[in-house]
């Protein structure tokens, strides 16, 4: 069954960000391999055309047009309401889509989201016709905030941006899968290995967005044809309903009409 994000029927369940890679061709392979139907692009990094330098932008926007991908712009870098929304309404005009992936950063050091700016910002870009994507914590008040003005996404980070850490507080975001048990919900950060991936599948998370993960690995297509794996592993284990852990030994073969030796 496809996940629906904003009305739009979305196969895979893996999404990536397209940030530094080593050749603009080994994104390309990568995004084919993880077969990502998403694609994030950040308008401060790549400004299509509008930098010093136009034909690497043009270049690498023709490079996502061809891979046939929706774009999701990105607000990353943004350290106030103000200069988020500004990008996303660039982002909006250049790239020709209402979608937007709102981050609005507290710090440089740990890139965590400034939830109070993100909140406002949400509501702003919510009221003027934005799909928006937020990058979020795993703060219950702040997930439901985030909703009362618009969101029908939510993205809360696994753990900090780049960090590879994976799921950081387990119970966290099964409190918050919980929670928001109705709500499309994509982890957005900290992951660095397929299997904490599948882990967040398997607690039942809609999808994952990542970058470093892939981009950074010494194989990235490779790496990418992993973690679109490792996805599809973990919704599957998580439609088939895993078995709760437990303390002690079960036994697999049943007991009755075990052989009796006297």
């Amino acid at each position: 069954m496809p996940l629906k994000l904003y009305g739009c029927d979305i196969s895979s369940r893996l999404l990536l960000g397209t940030a530094r890679y080593p050749s603009p061709a080994m994104l390309e392979n990568a995004i084919q391999a993880a077969q990502a139907e998403i694609v994030t692009v950040s308008l401060r990094r790549e400004s299509l055309g509008l930098q010093s330098d136009q034909k690497v932008g043009q270049a690498f926007w023709l490079l996502i047009q061809q891979s046939g991908a929706r774009v999701l712009p990105n607000t990353a870098g943004c350290h106030s309401v103000r200069e988020a929304v500004k990008t996303a309404y660039m982002a909006r005009e250049i790239m020709g889509t209402d979608w937007i992936k709102l981050e609005v950063i507290a710090d440089d050091m740990a890139l965590n989201p400034d939830i109070f700016g993100l909140v406002e910002a949400a509501r702003i870009l919510n009221e003027d016709g934005f799909k928006v994507f937020p990058y979020t914590t795993t703060d219950l008040g702040v997930g439901e905030r985030l909703m009362q003005v618009g969101c029908n996404v939510l993205m809360p980070w696994a753990a900090p941006i780049g960090s590879g850490q994976g799921l950081s507080d387990r119970n966290a975001l099964k409190a918050y899968r919980r929670h928001f048990e109705s709500v499309p919900l994509i982890i957005d950060a900290g992951i660095g290995r397929p299997s904490q991936a599948a882990e967040a599948m398997e607690l039942g998370y809609d999808a994952i967005l990542l970058n470093s993960a892939v981009a950074r690995a010494g194989n990235p297509i490779l790496m990418a044809q992993a973690f679109g794996q490792a996805v599809k592993a973990g919704r599957s284990a998580y439609l088939a309903g895993p078995i709760e852990p437990y303390e002690g030994a079960m036994p697999s073969s049943p007991m009755v009409g075990r052989a009796c030796l006297l």
